[in-house]
This record gives C-alpha cells, sequence and structure tokens, in this order.
C-alpha cells in the first residue's frame, strides 16, 4: 500500500513538473493594431519587442531585441512564437511620437494596441531614407513603400495638399518645382496634358518616364508609344512620386525612371463626404471639380467629375474637357484587399498652330491655322488586389486596360506658307492595351536586422491601329476619311508585347549601412503590319504614280540587366547614397513607319541603351535647413534624333535635290550634372519663435550633353537638344494659421531644339529656345469648410517658348501662356 502510494505521488510529481516545463516552452502570439490620433490605420510601423529595460526618451529604440516586424496596411502586427514573461513593446514611425510599453506574456496570447501621437515640435514630415519630414510640399519616399523598394534611389513625393499653386490648370511649372533638373514643356495653357522630361530627355508627352496612374500605366502603349495623352487632375491627387533612372529594374527600361499619380482615397472617418471647387481664369477658363469619398462599413470609396473649357489666349485654341474616376477600397478578409477602378477622359482642342521665329517675335499671340483640331477619348481599367501572408510578406497584383484613342486632323504644312483651304491631314489611332503586374515582398532576419525582397512578373500586350489619310476640306472637327478603305498616307496594325521578371534585395548590412542589388528580364516584340501608299505628282499637281506598298514586320529581343544601389546614414538627419543601373528603350511605331511632311524613317533604326549613376547626400539639420545634392551620369547610347539630309530626289529622276528631316540612331551622348534641391525655415533660422513660417527653397541643376562616337556628318561635339545647361528655381512661402502665399521663380538658359544644332530655319521647327525666366503668385485662405484661392501666373508677362513641335500642335514654335489670373472657391461637406 505504502508503496502504491510512493508511487502514485512520483507519477504526479513527474506530471506536475513536466506541465511546469511544457507552460514554460509554451510559445504565444503577440498581435494588436497601430492607429493615428483619427483612428486611421497606419503601414510600416516598426514594432520591436526587446527585454525589459527602462527608457530614458520615447525616441530610443533598443539595440538588442528579440524580434521585429512592421503592420501591414490595415494597421495590424503579429509576432509569434513569444515566450512568457516581461517584455518591452515599442511602436515606432517617422514623425510620429515613438511609444514604448512594458507588457508581460502570462501563458496565453496578447494583444496590444497603440495610437500614435505627431510630435508637436517637430516641421512636417522629410523622408531621409527610411525617415520621413516634410517640407512644405515635397518629401521623399521611405526605404519600403507598400510593394516597391526605394533604398538608395534618387526620388522625390509632391504633396499636392501641402502646395499653394495653380491646381485648376495643372500648372507644371509650379507644381513641379521643387524636383530639380527637370525640363518642362509650358505648351498646353489649361493643363490637359503634362510633359516633363529631365536630365537631356525630351519632355514630349512624358514619353521617357514610365507614367502610371496608382502604380498601373496610363500612356498609350508603354513600349510601341509611351506618350501620355492623359493627365490625372491635380486636384485629384494625393502626391506625386518620381524615380530617377535607377527605377528602370522595377518599373520597365526608359532612361527617365518612374513617374506616378496617386490619387485621394475616401475618408475612414466618415461614411460620406463632398466636395466642390470652382474655378475662373483668364481667356474664358472654367474649372468645375467636384469630388465624393467615404468609409460604409468595410467599403472605402472614392470619385471625381471635373470638366473644364476655356477660349484660350491665342485665335483658334478653345478647349472642352471631361474626366471622371471611381474607385473601391473592398476589405474582403483582414489580409485581402481588392481595388476596382475606372477613369474616363474625353476632350476636343482647337489648335492655333506653330509660328516662325519672324512671326512669334512680332506678336505671340497670333494663329495662321484655324482648320486645326485635336480629339481624346480615354477609357482606363484597373482591379489590383493585396495579401497579406503576415506582417512580413504581402503579394500584390494589379490588372491594367486601356480603350483610347486619339484623332489629329489639320493642315500640317510648313508653317511660313498661308493655308490655302483644300484637304486636311487625318491621323488617328485607336488603343487597346491590357497588362499585368504582381509582385511579392518579403522581409526576413539578416545578420541581426532585416533584410527585404522584392520579386515580380510584368505581362503586357498593347494593340494600335494607325491609320493617316486625307480629311475634309472644311474647318469643323470632323473626323472622317475621304476615303477610309483605302486611305492616302497608310493603315497599320501595330502590336506589341512584353514579358520580364524583375528582384531587388535590401541587404542591411549594418543598422547604417545598406546595399541593394537588383536584376531585370525582358522580352519584347514589336510587329507592324498594313500599307502605305506611294503618291508621284508633277509639277503641276498631276498624278504619276499611284501604287499601294504591303509591309510587314517584326523584331523581337530579350535582354538582361542589372543595377545596384547603396545608402549609408551616420545620423538620423543624413544620408550618402549611390546607385548604378541600366537602362534600354525599344523603337516606337514612329520609328516603324511614320509619314508626317518631310520626315523619312532609317528602316534599319536600333534600340536605345545606356545606363544611369547617382551620388547624393540628402538630410536636414535640425528643424532649420533640408538639403538633396546629387551629382548624375547618363549615358544614352545610339540615341534616336532627326537630323537633315540633301540628296537627289527620286520623285524627279535625280536631276534637282531635296532637303529632308531623317530620323535615325544619330550618335552616342554623354550627359553630366549635378542637381540640387534646399530649403529653410526663415523664422526658425533668425530665431523668431512665431507660429507663423516663411521658407525659403531653392533648386539647381547644372548639366553638360554632348554627342560622341557618330557617324553623322556635323554632330560629333555638338550639344544635346533639349537640355538647358542652367535651370534654376526659386520661391518663398509664408503660412500664418488659415493664410497662406507663395512666391515662385524660374530661370531656364538657352538650348537647342536638335541635334544639329541649328539656331534657326525658315520652318521654324528646329532652331534655338532662348532663355527664359518667369514669376507666379499665389495664395490661399481657409475657414471653417470653405478654402478661398487665387493667383497670378508669368506675374511680368514674360513672352518666350518651350518647344519648337515637328508637327502636332505646331509645326514650329509653340508660344507659352502670357499673364493670367486664376479664382478657386471651395467647399467641403
Amino acid at each position: 500500500m505504502k508503496y502504491r502510494t510512493f508511487s502514485f505521488l512520483v507519477i504526479l510529481l513527474i506530471f506536475f513538473c513536466t506541465d511546469i516545463d511544457m507552460a514554460l516552452a509554451q510559445q504565444y502570439t503577440l498581435s494588436g493594431t497601430v492607429t493615428d490620433q483619427s483612428g486611421t490605420p497606419v503601414e510600416n510601423v516598426s514594432i520591436y519587442l526587446a527585454e525589459e529595460q527602462p527608457q530614458s526618451s520615447d525616441r530610443t529604440i533598443p539595440l538588442n531585441y528579440e524580434s521585429k516586424t512592421v503592420t501591414n496596411r490595415n494597421g495590424r502586427y503579429s509576432i509569434k512564437n513569444v515566450s512568457a514573461g516581461p517584455y518591452q513593446l515599442i511602436a515606432y514611425y517617422p514623425g510620429k511620437r515613438t511609444q514604448s510599453k512594458q507588457i508581460t506574456i502570462d501563458h496565453r496570447d496578447a494583444v496590444q494596441n497603440f495610437k500614435l501621437e505627431k510630435f508637436e515640435d517637430m516641421m512636417d514630415e522629410v523622408v531621409i531614407g527610411g525617415q520621413t519630414e516634410r517640407t512644405s510640399g515635397i518629401t521623399r519616399l521611405r526605404s519600403v513603400e507598400g510593394v516597391t523598394i526605394n533604398e538608395s534611389k534618387k526620388n522625390e513625393v509632391l504633396v499636392i495638399d501641402d502646395m499653394t499653386v495653380n491646381k485648376a490648370t495643372n500648372n507644371s511649372r509650379q507644381v513641379y518645382a521643387k524636383v530639380p533638373g527637370l525640363n518642362i514643356w509650358q505648351t498646353d495653357d489649361a493643363g490637359v496634358q503634362t510633359s516633363v522630361g529631365g536630365r537631356g530627355l525630351s519632355p514630349k508627352r512624358n514619353s521617357n518616364f514610365n507614367t502610371r496612374q496608382n502604380g498601373y500605366d496610363i500612356a498609350a502603349d508603354a513600349l510601341g508609344y509611351p506618350e501620355s495623352y492623359y493627365t490625372p487632375p491635380v486636384q485629384a491627387l494625393e502626391r506625386i512620386e518620381i524615380i530617377r533612372g535607377a527605377a528602370s529594374l522595377q518599373y520597365g527600361t526608359q532612361f527617365g525612371g518612374m513617374l506616378n499619380f496617386e490619387f485621394k482615397d475616401g475618408p475612414d472617418n466618415t461614411p460620406f463626404r463632398f466636395s466642390s471647387k470652382q474655378s475662373y481664369g483668364s481667356f474664358g477658363l472654367f474649372n468645375s471639380f467636384n469630388s465624393v469619398g467615404g468609409t460604409i462599413d468595410e467599403i472605402g470609396y472614392y470619385g471625381f467629375y471635373q470638366y473644364k473649357t476655356s477660349d484660350g489666349w491665342r485665335p483658334n485654341a478653345e478647349l472642352d474637357q471631361h474626366t471622371a474616376y471611381l474607385s473601391f477600397d473592398l476589405d474582403l478578409t483582414p489580409d485581402l484587399t481588392i481595388t476596382p477602378e475606372y477613369t474616363y477622359m474625353y476632350y476636343l482642342a482647337h489648335q492655333p498652330g506653330g509660328l516662325t521665329d519672324a512671326q512669334f517675335r512680332d506678336d505671340p499671340s497670333q494663329s495662321n491655322r484655324d482648320r486645326n483640331w485635336f480629339r481624346v477619348n480615354w477609357n482606363l481599367f484597373a482591379l489590383k488586389a493585396d495579401y497579406d501572408f503576415s506582417s512580413m510578406t504581402r503579394l500584390n497584383t494589379r490588372f491594367f486596360g486601356l480603350l483610347g484613342g486619339r484623332d489629329a486632323l489639320g493642315n500640317l504644312q510648313r508653317i511660313d506658307r498661308l493655308d490655302h483651304g483644300g484637304k486636311r491631314n487625318l491621323l488617328k489611332d485607336d488603343f487597346e492595351n491590357w497588362g499585368n503586374e504582381t509582385r511579392l515582398i518579403h522581409r526576413y532576419h539578416f545578420i541581426d536586422g532585416i533584410s527585404v525582397i522584392l520579386a515580380g512578373t510584368r505581362f503586357y500586350n498593347g494593340y494600335t491601329h494607325r491609320r493617316q489619310g486625307s480629311g475634309g476640306d472644311g474647318s469643323d472637327p470632323t473626323f472622317r476619311y475621304l476615303n477610309p478603305d483605302n486611305v492616302t498616307g497608310s493603315d497599320f496594325d501595330l502590336p506589341s508585347q512584353n514579358r520580364s521578371v524583375f528582384v531587388e534585395n535590401i541587404f542591411n548590412i549594418t543598422p547604417k549601412f545598406s546595399i541593394t542589388p537588383g536584376a531585370r528580364f525582358e522580352y519584347i516584340r514589336t510587329e507592324a503590319e498594313g500599307y502605305y501608299r506611294n503618291i508621284v505628282r508633277d509639277l503641276a499637281g498631276n498624278i504619276l504614280v499611284d501604287e499601294r506598298i504591303a509591309e510587314q514586320r517584326s523584331r523581337d529581343r530579350s535582354f538582361l540587366f542589372f543595377g545596384i544601389g547603396s545608402s549609408y546614414r551616420p545620423g538620423r538627419q543624413l544620408e550618402i547614397y549611390g546607385n548604378f543601373s541600366q537602362n534600354y528603350r525599344a523603337i516606337n511605331f514612329n520609328d516603324i513607319r511614320v509619314d508626317i511632311g518631310s520626315l523619312e524613317v532609317d528602316p534599319d533604326i536600333q534600340d536605345e541603351r545606356g545606363f544611369n549613376v547617382d551620388l547624393g547626400i540628402r538630410g536636414q539639420v535640425g528643424k532649420l535647413f533640408s538639403y538633396d545634392l546629387t551629382a548624375f551620369h547618363l549615358s544614352y547610347e545610339d540615341r534616336i534624333g532627326t537630323v537633315l539630309r540633301t540628296e537627289p530626289n527620286p520623285k524627279f529622276n535625280n536631276l534637282v535635290e531635296r532637303t529632308f528631316r531623317y530620323r535615325t540612331n544619330i550618335a552616342d551622348a554623354g550627359i553630366y550634372g549635378i542637381e540640387s534641391f534646399a530649403e529653410a525655415d526663415l523664422f526658425t533660422l533668425m530665431g523668431y519663435n512665431s507660429k507663423a513660417r516663411l521658407s525659403l527653397f531653392t533648386n539647381l541643376s547644372l548639366i553638360e550633353a554632348t554627342y560622341t562616337n557618330t557617324d553623322e556628318p556635323g554632330i560629333e561635339g555638338n550639344d544635346v537638344e533639349l537640355v538647358p545647361p542652367f535651370n534654376f528655381k526659386t520661391g518663398l512661402t509664408f503660412s500664418q494659421g488659415s493664410f497662406e502665399a507663395s512666391y515662385q521663380f524660374s530661370y531656364v538658359a538657352e538650348h537647342f531644339s536638335d541635334a544639329t544644332n541649328a539656331r534657326q530655319t525658315p520652318t521654324a521647327i528646329e532652331g534655338i529656345i532662348p532663355s527664359y525666366k518667369v514669376m507666379d503668385l499665389s495664395a490661399k485662405y481657409r475657414f471653417d469648410r470653405f478654402t478661398l484661392e487665387g493667383g497670378i501666373n508669368n506675374l511680368t508677362n514674360e513672352k518666350y517658348f518651350t518647344r519648337r513641335a515637328t508637327g502636332y500642335p505646331g509645326p514650329g514654335i509653340i508660344p507659352a501662356k502670357i499673364r493670367n489670373f486664376y479664382i478657386t472657391a471651395g467647399i467641403q461637406i
């Protein structure tokens, strides 16, 4: 009996000790949600779980921690396999007050939530590498944003609501004022299209940027015709993101990089919010922008409608535009969100045509064309999905498509010849494109820290139907061919395909130093199938030859290119960064077949190749001063351009010579430069303790661009066209309470419009673009739910131009808008 009792006690003790050991070894899950003061979830908050230790400052981040994770897009985090015991839990997000909690894991899963507050004594956010600080309208991207890697890349983020600029006309000169090195064509006085280029690249409809909206393509054809006929209204945007040439690894092959327009979202704290802004301006400008948004249960939504009309500041320059957008955020599960989007845009524009140099000097407001019209119809579709496998791993996939077209009708003859009526040129493009881009991003432990890997794929199919022929002889916008079954110019189907795989990885070698290598594989196929008409006339205009020539071309290529970046942060407010990235640009449809005046295309034209190199330093000095200084080199091999050639004319048995424009690979281009941005809070700098703020910014770029290694006569050593050697912008912003005013000055140095460096030609297509300086003044006042904005653009009424057009909307000099006024009244309910 005693033995059995003893045995029972031994067995009971064994079970008891085993239970204690199991309890001690048990692992638990710690989770929670992080929001801001308004209750909005905060993404990418760093959560540290450390051994319990006293904290002397709410800015302190533990050097030795058990685990680290980040919150997902819903503000949620989760740390698994946590042993029971006391810990310190820290939530850190740049620009917010770091929070620390002493917690105890007591043999069960635990939930700890955070509500982050903003530092009252901090400047409004600028991003320095992975840190965020704002300086009146411009920030930097964090090292990781959603499913993108931005570590060590030259980038800018323009925060629209923090700007006091003319948003009613998308005034690019003001909106992009704090982005150094940009050359902007200021030819669209109503802001229908944006034309931005940088580092020696053509600004034409952003064609050297991979242009996106909410992360997906919006250009006519991303490879074959990468021009953006549609630009989102600035009033609908939350921000504009720009990543320079190093963006080629994640976003495609363009030399310029990536330009992304991010729309606003509906507010999370109300089921319905209505906003309306009505703008009036010089030359009959009226812009009506109206938006709705909100969140109902798990569904967020945002939409807007914009109507814009203008008489134009030159004759024959009327505009009528309609734009609409609608999106939904559907939280199907805590980890899965899908977002359908639709965008519509239509506009009809009367085009006053170009001018010769003499005409511009005499009167830049005149127009010698009254029969030229332009029409665009754009329909964009997108479906995005985000799935969080965990707080460390996210999958994003986005499907997108375009159904659209653009029609150009008018007289494309030399602008130094009068329009005597007769048939007009009609160019019609119809676009049907679709694609998918899928990205997987994963954070993992590496050398006592967290590193990040991103892998993705891209599938893109484009189709363009391009026709050119004769339209009616009237002056109305009648976009119909006289002979639609056999157009007098050309009729081509232009399909394209793109398949790519890309990968980048941030290796955080130490808490201060990281290396980010990446690679991208591309497969590209472009095709052309159709016919063109060869019509030869005698001197009296009689037709001697009229033949229809069928043509079929296709080109396949695949290649692998690489990049690597590095970032060193010796302090919290300083980063030294560098980046190297290869680039590639495929020939587009205009390089395959085009019939515009005297322009001919080299049948053996090749794709363009090269690379970008950046070396920069950025940061801030306390609350006084922020800066970003970058030296760069862009190597552009086999650059495509246009030169003038003279040869015997085959149409007249080679008895007379003809001069024509020839598009080919003219040379390699070496482009070097320095880009700098700085901004200071003058009141703080002078020691004033005031609630008012006076900030001064400067934006300067110095660029040298020269042609080398060419077989074209007269090109070697020439300046690369469209590269201002000196580009300077500066401005002051004053704010106090609900009032804010800004002044801006822009100066752009003289530069050439073509590779021959011609200073002036009779057609005005080639020639110098003289230096110019422009001033702008804007102001804004908020009271309760109302806002009042107004300003003067081109304050000193400068007569200048930024573009010599080869075709539409010219040809010839396209003058920039003279002095004009605007006023906007807004209400939010």
